[in-house]
């Protein structure tokens, strides 16, 4: 077993708010979001940002964003597993899912929500990112060898992208 873990977090890219009655859950992406995404997974693959698996809320615009981003980085759409407990915007409960991910995966992608990916990203990095923006990805290394053992300041915050700082 591998001595340290990789966790990507990701929050979705810019989603619509055209529509007033929708449901949260159901809000889709908007233009940019749709044209961001594809892009960020092509910059993960060209810096060899690479998963294993990804994890993703069941909401609408994490879920197209993860499946925009799988589309560059050789997983299939089909293979992203949802987790109704990732459409929170609390860090604790991401945490909590982190903490309950089988060891077998090293590197870890999960697509979320703000502002629980930001303050996620500061509790466990020591960082003080304000916001993470829109399609936003933070590769988070961590000297661990069970996804139990992740915790605050533990990790090295070893890179941060988002669309508006490549391009």
């Amino acid at each position: 077993m591998a001595e340290h873990k990789t966790l990507i977090l990701v929050r979705h890219a810019k989603s619509s708010w055209k529509d007033k009655t929708l449901n949260d859950i159901k809000r889709p992406l908007n233009k940019r979001g749709n044209r961001d995404a594809p892009k960020m997974g092509q910059y993960m693959a060209k810096n060899k940002i690479q998963p294993e698996v990804i994890f993703s809320s069941p909401g609408l615009r994490a879920l197209t964003t993860a499946r925009l981003l799988s589309l560059k980085i050789d997983i299939k759409p089909t293979d992203i597993i949802i987790n109704e407990k990732i459409y929170t915007f609390d860090s604790e409960d991401l945490l909590n899912v982190i903490k309950a991910l089988k060891d077998k995966y090293e590197k870890v992608m999960i697509v979320a929500h703000n502002p629980a990916i930001t303050d996620l990203v500061n509790y466990l990095s020591g960082s003080k990112i304000d916001n993470v923006p829109t399609c936003g990805v933070a590769v988070l290394k961590l000297p661990i060898n069970s996804w139990k053992k992740v915790s605050k300041n533990k990790a090295k915050l070893d890179s941060f992208d988002y669309p508006k700082k490549l391009w």
